[in-house]
């Protein structure tokens, strides 16, 4: 059984032993983690206004860590002006323990 959920501004398709990264959580490894559930995927879908009443999804905090370098430009055109700057987002990864209808 598939489910939609959120975390921070993003959706996310998940099902039993998927493994995802969202951005950092306050949880410490090792805790679990509640979704509330904005969709049911499957043979007989249900969707929610918002979210699906009764559903739930655990997840389990795998570890914490930085995801890879993006570089940021700027540049004005005959002005002389270079900017270039780099971003880590830190990130934390989750498996899906338990999907409840």
């Amino acid at each position: 059984m598939k489910a939609v959920i959120e975390s921070g501004s993003s959706q996310y398709t998940v099902e039993k032993g998927t493994k995802f990264e969202v951005n950092r959580l306050t949880a410490n490894e090792g805790d679990t983690v509640d979704f509330d559930v904005l969709a049911i995927l499957g043979d007989s879908p249900k969707m929610g206004q918002p979210k699906v009443d009764g559903a739930s999804v655990k997840a389990k905090v795998l570890s914490h860590k930085r995801d890879d370098k993006i570089i940021v430009g700027k540049y004005k055109r005959r002005k002389g002006y270079h900017k270039k700057q780099g971003h880590r987002q830190d990130i934390s990864v989750l498996e899906v323990t338990e999907v409840k209808a």
